[in-house]
């Protein structure tokens, strides 16, 4: 890539020269979202300095922020360096959560909208270095970010040193896709003034003191991204009850002819979500307001059905990287990139009146969701924004499939293992076997619906024997459950495989 001016020509270093200023004992705030956006060369550069030094008796302590989860150029790296001690405030790189579900890391998982005043009031270590992903740099220290901007701009105005990987990967007319806008989290707080997704109340750029900026890195290493996958048909399934759901919620007069914005999580069924929109006649333009947008969205614009979507990351394969940049011109008007601080913002969420869809990893008969421990114990990646938007959407509605691990679990539980969303968040639950909408249900009604409408006929008549049994050993309590064989599913699971 050609010089672009002389400030950061004054600037170069290579990834190793950077690796070796940072400090031994550091806390570093990394940009990146679910994983778009995030520094590559220093990480890798760092651990091998780590594995080194090492070896002469040096010990390092890494503390790592980021936005979400990261490539394993970074989570990866760092967590094989063996110096990572603790990581928020989501992950999803395998090698990283064994080192977590063995204890040898320390991981806070947090709602990705509290990260932020956690840092400000001086709650978490303060930020030592950060180190970001841009497209360019300027003399006056505007640094314009990649493909996500998640807690990037909160990070550098934090941190005491800055670091800059300058990428080719992407093109320059990536500026303007980003409206960076900080909140105060203090008792004074001013309105977010955002009435729409298409709003814009930033800059295009995160403004910085230069001097704080110590080296450039030139990087050409795109993001590590999965193939987007084709919807499975129980991911179909789910969509088609969430659509015709949608469609019953208008014809009530519910939800508006003209939608509400749509936020969707990361995931297999999300994306059928929209993918079966985007193939629905029913169904007409639609506007999304969320924190993560992938390969899915490309449906929705070839159908015409895209007016705009606002996210905290661009999370595209290979191909779908590809697609974007041929239209990074023509989509400017498509797309706005806010940090996390906006995009999870509970206020402007509740302004706008979302409907939110994410996943589960199982729900109980009351409509508890646990969203991040396997068998109440393990995590998996963690809640991520998923709280935020459960708690203060218009609608809120969770979606997994009714079996996993080859019909040996049930998603429907009598009791949930680990407890994410309580039953006052919930409100529908979807899988492929139908949907239950559990608005304005005491908690029976709610046991009734979720295992007639929601849980699989292997496990169906088991869920209704245990909450007979509940309802006669409680004697008429407002929320039947029989303590004693509550967690027994799970406890079958643990000890022989299966929960049959």
């Amino acid at each position: 890539m050609a010089i672009t001016n002389p400030f950061i020509e004054s600037k170069l270093k290579s990834p190793e020269e950077v690796a070796l200023a940072l400090p031994q004992n550091v806390t570093l705030g990394c940009s990146g979202f679910t994983p778009a956006g995030y520094p590559k060369l220093i990480p890798l550069a760092f651990a091998k300095r780590i594995e080194s030094e090492k070896k002469a008796g040096k010990d390092f302590s890494i503390n790592l922020y980021s936005g979400a989860s990261t490539g394993d150029e970074l989570d990866g790296a760092l967590a094989c360096s063996g110096a990572l001690k603790l990581r928020i405030p989501y992950q999803s790189n395998s090698y990283l959560r064994n080192l977590i579900n063995e204890g040898k890391v320390d991981f806070i998982d947090m709602h990705l909208s509290h990260v932020v005043k956690y840092i400000e009031h001086g709650i978490l270590p303060a930020i030592d270095v950060a180190i970001v992903e841009a497209v360019d740099v300027t003399s006056d220290g505007r640094i314009y970010l990649t493909t996500s901007s998640g807690m990037s701009a909160t990070y550098l105005l934090h941190a005491k040193d800055v670091y800059v990987e300058l990428t080719d990967v992407h093109p320059q007319e990536l500026k303007g896709y980003h409206d960076i806008y900080l909140p105060s989290h203090h008792s004074q707080g001013l309105p977010i003034p955002i009435l729409s997704p298409q709003d814009r109340i930033g800059t295009e750029y995160v403004q910085i003191n230069p001097d704080k900026i110590k080296g450039i890195v030139r990087s050409g290493v795109p993001d590590s991204s999965s193939e987007f996958k084709a919807p499975d048909a129980e991911s179909i399934g789910i969509a088609d009850h969430v659509l015709s759901f949608i469609q019953d919620e208008i014809k009530k007069g519910r939800i508006p002819k003209d939608y509400l914005p749509f936020q969707n999580g990361v995931g297999n069924i999300a994306n059928a979500v929209l993918a079966s929109m985007a193939k629905n006649d029913e169904f007409h333009a639609i506007q999304m307001y969320t924190e993560v947008v992938q390969d899915s969205v490309f449906d929705l614009i070839d159908a015409g059905k895209l007016k705009f979507a606002s996210t905290s990351a661009l999370t595209f394969s290979k191909e779908g990287l590809k697609r974007f940049h041929q239209n990074i011109s023509e989509w400017k008007s498509k797309f706005v990139i806010r940090p996390q601080e906006i995009s999870n913002h509970p206020e402007v969420i509740r302004r706008m009146g979302l409907i939110a869809m994410n996943t589960a990893l199982e729900v109980d008969i009351y409509g508890n969701v646990n969203s991040t421990h396997v068998m109440g114990t393990s995590m998996m990646n963690g809640i991520g924004g998923s709280g935020d938007f459960t708690r203060n959407s218009h609608l809120s509605i969770f979606m997994t499939p009714s079996l996993a691990k080859d019909g040996n679990i049930s998603a429907i539980v009598p009791f949930v293992s680990h407890l994410d969303h309580n039953e006052h968040s919930t409100m529908i639950i979807v899988t492929e076997q139908g949907l239950a909408d559990l608005r304005g249900c005491p908690p029976k009604k709610r046991a009734e619906l979720i295992i007639s409408k929601c849980a699989h006929p292997m496990y169906r008549d088991r869920l209704f024997e245990y909450f007979e049994t509940s309802k006669r050993l409680s004697k008429g309590k407002h929320t039947p459950h029989h303590l004693e064989d509550s967690l027994s599913w799970h406890i079958r699971f643990l000890k022989t495989g299966s929960m049959k």
